[in-house]
């Protein structure tokens, strides 16, 4: 049946008694597969955390302007953005210094970013996390059901009554 129609004939259930075959285009099955995989793998987006670091807390305006610009950038590309602070030496006795920074850019991103963690001391660094709001999903809210209409109370039969028109002369 197969070679008449000019399909394959493919085995679908091997281990079934009696085995399970099928008529179909076995190419154009494959190809069909084929799409679908690449379909799958082009519509999932896994998020990538960036990193970026500050070297010290005696960064200059203009440095940390460059930094808050590359994260705006990471953050529109839909990416998490890494602050990481390096405290040098006896930069570690001025640990409210680079807290400022880390809230500077927390205040600065606020718009495009939420914190996702808050900035924190990890022996010498000082790591804060922040992912896009896009990237956010809403809680999903389901609006109140309508209440139902109250009936309008009909008139009373008695107060209703037809009075007769006289004809237009």
């Amino acid at each position: 049946m197969a070679r008449e129609t000019g399909v394959d004939l493919v085995e679908v259930s091997p281990h079934e008694k009696p085995p399970v075959c099928r008529l179909m285009d076995f190419g154009k099955w494959k190809y069909k597969q084929k799409k679908k995989e690449q379909k799958s793998h082009a519509a999932s987006h896994q998020t990538v955390t960036k990193e970026l670091r500050i070297r010290s807390v005696r960064i200059d305006d203009n440095d940390q302007n460059v930094k808050l610009n590359q994260a705006k950038r990471f953050l529109d590309d839909g990416h998490k953005v890494q602050f990481t602070l390096q405290f040098r030496g006896r930069e570690m006795a001025h640990v409210e210094l680079g807290l400022a920074i880390l809230n500077h850019f927390k205040t600065e991103l606020d718009v495009l970013a939420k914190p996702e963690r808050e900035p924190k001391l990890e022996g010498k660094r000082m790591i804060m996390i922040l992912t896009p709001r896009s990237a956010i999903v809403p809680p999903v809210v389901k609006p109140a059901a309508p209440k139902p209409a109250a009936p309008k109370p009909a008139a009373p039969a008695a107060v209703v009554a037809e009075v007769p028109v006289p004809p237009a002369s």
